[in-house]
């Protein structure tokens, strides 16, 4: 398996992904990129910056002309326009101009955010995602696709900014909680499911070994799920068609991560909008009831949710149609056609949302 994968954008190569034990290849891979004596901005959370903020200013500084640092409080109620303010701030005073760069250094909050920073300031400034998460390694550091919450809506107010460089220490991932780490299974479930059976079968089969945090097992997981994506983002990088199946388990599942402020996180609430997604494709006729309970199965052997309590199955419905994945009216569902075969379904009536997320509800 190469340590490297590319992904292309508008048919050129955009940027690479690279799969490495540590961040002692970081420095080489920026090098290779024309991306040296900058300035650097390391934009990062408080509970990420602990563990690798000094690391990564060790690994900039001897080909950096400076190495700063913006440090948030961890966590989704930070990812908003107040703290991509403090940041514009920060660069202001700093003198950072086009030529410079931001890193980030993080989960998916941290990449998120990081990235619409540099899609807006100057009008456009280079950046670097070095995921720390799992789902944001798999997910969101992939695909140019930046935005920050507005009054806990999710990624209402964002922009298409690819990044120069993904560079993955799968090692990060060691020292995740355990609540941390399994929340990205939400998405990794949800590629095999939507692109490749085979790929959801291997996870069910390496159970074990993924549970252990074996590192060959961990590496090829990982970079099995970024080439899913790769294939995806590569034939539609604004979301006008195909990548839109990328949402499945999405529509429900950020009702209800609003829903619950922000409580549960992300990777938790995609699953029980999996859940919910895959009761509507077998109520449909699409999938058999077994499949369904197998993805249900699947769902709970990697420690995620199903269900969630304390919410009105109408109050999450009205919070759909609020979804920034809304069409003319109409919520652009996603629906399984069969375990690795997704499709875009914007006939989904009320009812049968109800329906739904009836069956999420505990």
């Amino acid at each position: 398996m190469e340590n490297i994968l590319t992904i292309n954008y508008e048919d050129k190569p955009a940027y690479n992904i690279h799969f490495e034990p540590n961040y002692g290849k970081l420095a080489e891979a920026i090098h290779t990129i024309d991306m040296t004596n900058r300035r650097f901005m390391i934009i990062t959370d408080s509970n990420v910056g602990n563990y690798y903020l000094k690391q990564m200013k060790e690994v900039l500084l001897p080909i950096a002309k400076s190495v700063e640092s913006y440090i948030f409080p961890a966590g989704e109620t930070s990812k908003n326009l107040d703290t991509v303010s403090l940041c514009y701030e920060k660069l202001i005073v700093a003198g950072f101009d086009r030529n410079d760069v931001l890193v980030a250094l993080g989960g998916g909050v941290v990449g998120d955010l990081t990235g619409f920073v540099a899609a807006t300031y100057l009008r456009g400034v280079r950046f670097i995602q070095v995921p720390t998460s799992l789902l944001s390694m798999v997910d969101s550091s992939i695909g140019g696709k930046t935005g920050v919450d507005f009054k806990a809506y999710k990624n209402m107010v964002g922009a298409f900014h690819q990044p120069k460089l993904v560079y993955m220490n799968l090692a990060t991932l060691f020292s995740l909680p355990d609540r941390e780490y399994y929340s990205g299974f939400g998405e990794l479930i949800k590629h095999g499911l939507i692109k490749d059976t085979t790929y959801y079968k291997w996870l069910k089969d390496h159970t074990e070994e993924i549970k252990n945090k074996t590192h060959e097992v961990i590496k090829e997981m990982v970079h099995r799920s970024c080439l899913i994506k790769k294939v995806v983002v590569e034939k539609d990088p604004k979301e006008q068609g195909e990548r839109a199946l990328l949402n499945y388990g999405h529509t429900i599942g950020h009702s209800v991560e609003k829903l619950k402020d922000l409580t549960l996180l992300h990777g938790e609430c995609v699953s029980i909008g999996m859940a919910a997604a895959s009761f509507l494709s077998m109520k449909r006729g699409y999938i058999s009831l077994s499949s369904y309970e197998d993805i249900l199965m699947t769902i709970q052997l990697f420690k995620q949710p199903i269900r969630v309590s304390g919410l009105s199955p109408e109050e999450v419905y009205e919070v759909t149609k609020l979804d920034k994945k809304m069409d003319s009216d109409k919520i652009k569902f996603i629906l399984l056609q069969d375990i690795g075969c997704a499709v875009i379904d914007p006939t989904v009536s009320k009812d049968e949302m109800l329906e739904a997320i009836h069956s999420i509800m505990e």
